[in-house]
């Protein structure tokens, strides 16, 4: 009888076994993402919006490190369509990176495409958004990435985990909005509202019914994924009477720190714990504008959802007491956003590119085209008579129409780019100093800059004060980056390479620029295709505020870009 109990022991101890190994296997995960339009009210209005599966925001997608993700994205809106994967690093899959002409033609109206791309070595939250005009003021969604099976967090494991996406809301069509500040060269209207998971919160008018609830209990810890969806404002945000700790962003895990607020620039993560500390009760958590550009409109409004304790007492009938509202900074309070955003760093030491073979020095800012003689003034209606546009080192990146960027250069399509993009900006001048307004018309172009497989590169970042000086959210696709210093004025060889941090900089995705500042950044160029880096505010994109970096392939199938898939669309 002993000798059957220790077998049966043994088989099951077996069986146990090869149920753990399964499940620790990388998994593919199958997704159909319908693009369509659907009726959504929002501040007592209804408006005919672009979803995917009918939801605002669309669908949480959660993988583990390692997993593959298959999603088939079926076009049934009005407007061309690409999704992309925000912060994914798309080795060797550029194919399925998703900006609009760069990587791929657009899905049209009744096409699909079927992104494929496996997860590697990302832990932490990302998410997805169109990648095509305005789409994204409601095509988002979160994309969670877990540790491997049988792996776990570097801080204790969290009771619960809520992805809050911050947004903004404009009562129209935002489309609408982005085409005619097209069509009259000037800056578009500012949105109506800001949203946490799509809802603007009962600050606002018919709103109060579906303000997001937040569940935590007393004693425990929950993980907060927080995500900047909105389309062209950094926001700070904030939880009443709760401190956060910051344990992760960017699908990457930093090294702890305890905060008030956070700082988040459109395309960035932050993973925060909190813990249910306070007397049972209903909290606000709140976000708003950090404006930091001078003279330039932006939504002064509040959004806000609810963090309520389970246990905490019922309300009475009819009571209307609104739960406790956290102090958030001012709006151009431009001392805590950089003392959030310099508080990052790597858990331990981390492999900085020490040798650099490509030192690069890319201006960012807008500025003004001069309409030529004759042209109306509806269509000219930046300052003085000007249309707004935005630059890297005095280009105006434009967007081919006839072939993607990448495919063109896998093709070997001639006439459809050139690599000709400057390594410096053609004038130096004081950047962030009172510039001359010879300097504020760039040229046009679609300029890329090649790079050697496996080169060590650094990227100094310098704001410029054309027109105005602002806070850029610079996002590099295909890539992390470490952020080794950033500083205020002009960046200056030869006394602010001593601010390097070469140890435990933070890895980044998207980093925020400094006003009247810059920031310098580190990445190993291992990741073959074309990938364009730009200022993550899309009104700057929409003026030609990116550039594109051109991958050459390295040695062998491991470091050359995959074969394009065959329902890739056609221009």
């Amino acid at each position: 009888m002993e000798a059957m109990s220790s077998s049966l022991l043994h088989s099951f101890f077996f069986l146990s076994l090869l149920f753990s190994l399964a499940n620790a296997v990388p998994r593919i995960h199958y997704h159909d993402f319908i693009v369509q339009s659907t009726p959504v009210k929002r501040l007592c209005n209804t408006h005919s919006s672009i979803t995917v599966n009918g939801q605002f925001p669309g669908p949480t997608l959660e993988v583990n490190n390692g997993d593959t993700l298959v999603v088939k994205v079926v076009n049934r809106a009005r407007y061309n369509v690409t999704i992309h994967w925000h912060g994914i690093r798309q080795i060797r899959t550029g194919w399925a990176d998703g900006p609009e002409f760069v990587t791929q033609c657009p899905i049209r109206p009744g096409g699909s495409y079927k992104y494929r791309f496996t997860v590697q070595g990302q832990e932490g939250t990302l998410w997805w958004h169109a990648h095509s005009s305005w789409l994204r003021a409601t095509v988002y969604g979160a994309l969670i990435i877990h540790p491997k099976e049988g792996n776990s967090y570097p801080f204790p494991k969290p009771k619960r985990q809520t992805p809050l996406l911050l947004g903004e809301w404009w009562d129209a069509n935002p489309i609408d909005v982005i085409r005619e500040a097209t069509r009259t060269g000037g800056a578009p209207n500012v949105s109506d509202a800001y949203t946490i998971n799509g809802q603007p919160g009962d600050l606002y008018n018919c709103s109060s019914k579906e303000t997001v609830i937040v569940p935590v209990d007393s004693g425990e810890t929950n993980l907060l994924r927080v995500i900047n969806s909105a389309l062209n404002q950094q926001l700070f945000f904030s939880i009443a009477n709760h401190k956060m700790t910051v344990v992760g962003a960017d699908a990457s895990y930093v090294k702890p720190f305890t905060t008030n607020t956070l700082m988040l620039g459109p395309g960035q993560t932050t993973d925060v714990l909190i813990t249910g500390d306070q007397i049972p009760a209903r909290y606000y958590i709140a976000a708003r504008a950090y404006a930091s550009a001078q003279n330039a409109p932006f939504d002064n409004t509040t959004t806000t959802a609810i963090l309520e304790y389970k246990s905490a007492p019922c309300p009475a009938k009819g009571a209307s007491i609104r739960p406790v509202l956290p102090s958030l900074p001012a709006f151009n309070d431009t001392a805590t956003a950089t003392a959030f955003s310099t508080s990052f760093r790597s858990p331990g030491k981390v492999e900085v590119p020490k040798e650099i073979d490509e030192s690069l020095f890319f201006t960012v800012g807008l500025g003004l085209n001069r309409c030529p003689s004759g042209a109306m003034s509806s269509t000219c209606q930046a300052p003085n008579g000007t249309r707004f546009t935005a630059s890297m080192n005095n280009v105006s990146f434009v967007l081919p129409s006839s072939f993607s960027l990448l495919e063109a250069h896998h093709q070997g399509i001639p006439g459809v780019f050139t690599t000709d993009f400057p390594a410096a900006p053609p004038v130096k001048f004081d950047y962030t100093g009172n510039v001359s307004s010879s300097l504020w018309q760039p040229t046009r172009g679609t300029k890329v800059y090649r790079l050697e497989y496996g080169s060590k590169v650094q990227v100094v970042l310098q704001g410029t004060s054309i027109v105005t000086a602002e806070n850029h959210p610079i996002h590099l696709h295909g890539y992390d980056f470490y952020v080794i210093a950033e500083g205020f004025g002009n960046f200056n060889p030869e006394t602010d390479t001593s601010k390097f941090n070469l140890d435990d900089p933070p890895l980044r995705n998207t980093v925020s620029l400094p006003l009247k500042g810059w920031a310098v950044i580190r990445f190993v160029a291992d990741n073959p295709g074309v990938w364009i880096m730009h200022c993550h505010l899309d009104v700057h994109i929409s003026w030609g505020l990116a550039m594109a970096f051109l991958v050459d392939n390295g040695v062998g199938e491991l470091e050359s870009l995959e074969h394009a898939p065959e329902d890739l669309p056609l221009c």
